[in-house]
């Protein structure tokens, strides 16, 4: 039976990248060729909840009818692009806590998608990381590869070449989840003003839980181009496989290479 997945990318409050439709156009056609799951498209939040959907017509044949739309007892992964501060009550929150850490579902963030919800702490807790500054722009870095056996990064060269809109992060700790891949800092100028990290750790990609669920977060697709990429293409898909339990990864955490 296919897996059901939620493409969700609310950017109503904040930058749409470019890439972000393209992104979830990709996805959903991944999904659709492999015939490992179905993709349900919103660009606003309605589905981030447990209580049903319910509403009517108002003209047509159809009047009156009643209709259910899906929510989140309907998913079995959320693949987020969203940005900034979207508006969900604290019911929606909850739900979607519970959605990840009660129900084992899976949550799989694409670049942008750390930039949101700087107001919730859970958020920040359960994704592993925030956006703390892009201070190279968009430029060509080297990327090492942490993990080679992880479904999301097997197919990652040790190190190769990319160009991205590369991210630092903050409140994110190696300990407590699983980094993938990092940016080596000797392909990128260690000198620009809003570097804040001191320990020279820029992760590129990880994976960790969330109660039973299962969290995967990369800084990678920014451009719109870059989901044409096999190299793309296949983290985010194996990545939402992975937080769909259709395979198993080791989530030991690393040291720094």
């Amino acid at each position: 039976m296919k897996k059901h997945v939620l493409a969700w990318a609310d950017v109503r409050y904040g930058y749409q990248h470019d890439s972000i439709s393209h992104a979830i156009a990709t996805i959903e056609r991944l999904g659709r060729e492999s015939g490992a799951y179905d993709t349900w498209i919103r660009t606003d939040s309605q589905p981030i909840t447990k209580t049903p959907i319910e509403f009517k017509t108002g003209t047509g044949i159809a009047t009156g009818e009643q209709f259910l739309a899906h929510n989140l007892t309907f998913y079995d992964a959320i693949f987020f692009f969203g940005v900034r501060e979207i508006e969900l009550t604290p019911a929606q929150k909850t739900d979607l806590m519970s959605f990840i850490k009660d129900d084992g579902k899976g949550f799989v963030v694409a670049h942008s998608g750390a930039t949101a919800f700087f107001s919730w702490p859970e958020f920040g807790e359960m994704l592993g990381g925030r956006f703390d500054e892009h201070p190279w722009g968009i430029t060509k870095a080297t990327v090492v590869l942490d993990d080679p056996k992880f479904p999301a990064t097997k197919h990652f060269k040790p190190s190769f070449e990319w160009t991205d809109e590369f991210y630092q992060i903050k409140d994110f700790s190696r300990a407590n989840l699983r980094v993938l891949a990092h940016l080596d800092t000797k392909s990128l100028d260690m000198t620009k003003p809003l570097i804040h990290r001191t320990d020279g750790d820029f992760p590129a990609a990880w994976a960790k839980t969330h109660g039973k669920g299962r969290v995967f977060y990369s800084i990678l697709g920014h451009s719109e181009e870059s989901w044409d990429s096999p190299v793309i293409q296949q983290l985010y898909f194996n990545a939402l496989k992975w937080s769909m339990k259709m395979v198993d990864a080791d989530l030991t955490p690393l040291p720094k290479k």
